[in-house]
Parts: C-alpha cells; structure tokens; sequence
C-alpha cells in the first residue's frame, strides 16, 4: 500500500452570492483554481454542489490533502466545512480526475433523487463513505457519456 495516499471527504455551506451571474462565475473560480492546485499537488477527487452545499473527495499524498483542507477552512465562499473522513487508501477512485464536478443541472438532480430522498441533498446527512461512493459513481457515469 502507498502509505502516502490519503482520501479525505468533507462538505460545507455555500457561502457563494444567490445572484446566478456571480454563482456561475465563483463555481468557474473555484474549479479552475482546484484544477491547477490539485495538478500540481497530485491531488485527485470530485466536487459535488447541490442545495447550498459543497461536497468534496480529495485523494492524494497526506500532506498535499491536509494543505488543500486547510484552504478550504479558510476560504469565505465555504461555511461550516465538516471533515468527514480522512484515512490512507491503496488506490485513488477518481484517477482522472483532477477535479470533477456534479452540479445542479436536472440530468443531476434525477441522478440525485434516492439520496434527496433521505437526505434532501444535505450532505451532512451522508457519511464520507456515502458521498465517496455517490462522487465516484457519477464521476464514473460522467466518463462513459462522454
């Protein structure tokens, strides 16, 4: 096993502006910043939005992991951000991925709707095991249709 290789799981709030125009825009932000960042740090994972909160998986070596969640910790678009999991893996599940996002599209929210039903898509509601396995599905589910 790679002792190195961690994966870490997470949600927040959105502290992101309702206004669609600056939303759209600091979602873009935020992508394209975690995209260069997590090329750099070898960082995998994905990005799951839906109902005023940020899911995320971040896989990588432990030190880069705990870098980009403190980030995240001090970032202001991201409130209440609760640490889920964080243990040492074999393999990363999102090995293509330097950031993959689920966002709020209707495709997404029918892909949504057993966990929406349970948890009325409020991550905090799942375990880091659930929304590693929810990402990493849908990531999968990205791959193929494209």
């Amino acid at each position: 096993m790679n002792q190195g290789l961690h994966r870490l799981v997470y949600y927040s709030r959105n502290h992101l502006s309702d206004d669609s125009t600056s939303f759209t825009a600091n979602v873009a932000d935020i992508l394209a910043k975690s995209r260069t960042n997590n090329t750099r740090d070898q960082i995998t994972g994905a990005l799951l939005f839906n109902a005023g909160c940020f899911a995320q998986v971040l896989e990588g070596p432990l030190e880069n992991v705990e870098a980009t969640f403190e980030r995240i910790q001090q970032d202001d678009r991201h409130g209440d951000v609760s640490l889920l999991a964080l243990d040492p893996i074999e393999s990363r599940s999102f090995p293509n991925w330097a950031m993959g996002f689920v966002g709020t599209s209707a495709t997404d929210a029918a892909r949504f709707a057993g966990i929406g039903a349970s948890s009325g898509f409020d991550p905090s509601y799942l375990s880091g095991d659930q929304i590693h396995t929810l990402l990493r599905d849908l990531t999968i589910e990205e791959e193929a249709a494209v």
